[in-house]
């Protein structure tokens, strides 16, 4: 686990210099391989190596963190990056997780939704109390304060109908995965429904991309470590009886994967179907080094994403989005 950390922070160091926008983590719990309870220290070790990416996560499980201690780490974090950390949030679904905090599966949503809540008083800076079914809070006021005002950007991630009004109620950023006709769609409607429209809010995804020359000879790996990552997750939608959120076509989150004109298309096309904004791939998939990353990576951003930058910001009057 010290080799995989070393391997990751400088995998990192090396995507903020070539010029990736984007560090994302996600939070899972008691897992076999390790990966990954607590995202803020490695984040944190992150920006002490770094100067221009941001940080965030797809995602962080609200329900385990207590919002004002999650809002403290978040102002530490966002002071050592100089303005660099975002945050998307999400309620969890996974029972082993509950039931190694504690918590029953049935408060996910009241702490979910209070936690939001609590968050949004935490970033504005403002002395508050709060009173809620699970949080009861007197005079806090979050120091040191939020380099960014206003605090982190907040994002809110959605499986379902219900996580998607959820998003739109709360105006945040959304990260949409299920089916779109379960989540994405209802995301847009209430959005509309709010007088507001989707454009106005970021949107973001993990896709795996392998930009490749020779299909045959990179994607076998990479198709191994998705198998064994994909297996994890079913095993987790199964113990829960949760899932994709129904029938209807899934919002994709494939991996992209052939020569850089391929990719080029497949992006373009997916980005302006869902109105992507934020597009993160996997930097180390299960079992695979930062060394056999590192040529596909390197057309990533050399020569992928700014030929999908040029073809969107035709389409979004120079708004290019991040990667």
């Amino acid at each position: 686990m010290p080799a995989l950390y070393r391997d990751a922070l400088q995998q990192i160091e090396w995507a903020d210099r070539a010029g990736f926008d984007l560090v994302w983590f996600t939070e899972h719990h008691f897992v076999d391989d390790g990966y990954l309870p607590s995202w803020v220290p490695v984040a944190s070790a992150a920006a002490a190596r770094t100067s221009r990416v941001r940080f965030s996560t797809d995602i962080c499980l609200l329900p385990f963190n207590h919002p004002v201690r999650l809002a403290e780490d978040l102002a530490v974090l966002d002071n050592l990056s100089d303005g660099r950390v975002e945050v998307g949030v999400g309620m969890g679904y996974a029972p082993h997780e509950f039931q190694g905090f504690g918590i029953p599966v049935a408060r996910r949503v009241s702490l979910m939704e209070e936690g939001i809540e609590i968050l949004k008083l935490c970033f504005s800076g403002q002395r508050f109390s709060y009173q809620g079914k699970r949080y009861q809070l007197q005079d806090v006021q979050i120091t040191p304060a939020y380099v960014q005002p206003g605090g982190p950007p907040l994002w809110v991630a959605a499986m379902s109908e219900a996580g998607a009004l959820r998003a739109a109620r709360y105006a945040t950023n959304f990260l949409p995965q299920g089916r779109k006709s379960g989540s994405f769609d209802p995301w847009v409607h209430a959005v509309r429904a709010a007088g507001r429209i989707p454009a106005q809010h970021r949107v973001g995804i993990i896709r795996g991309v392998l930009p490749t020359p020779d299909a045959a000879r990179d994607w076998p790996p990479i198709r191994v470590a998705e198998r064994y990552r994909m297996a994890l997750y079913n095993r987790f939608f199964q113990e829960s009886g949760e899932g994709l959120g129904g029938q209807g076509e899934p919002i994709p989150q494939t991996w992209v994967v052939g020569t850089v004109d391929q990719c080029v298309d497949e992006l373009v096309s997916f980005i302006r179907e869902f109105g992507i904004t934020d597009l993160v791939t996997w930097g180390l998939p299960p079992g695979i080094s930062g060394r056999q990353m590192q040529a596909p990576l390197e057309r990533l951003i050399g020569e992928v994403i700014p030929k999908v930058r040029a073809a969107i910001g035709q389409d979004a009057g120079g708004v290019t989005g991040h990667a």
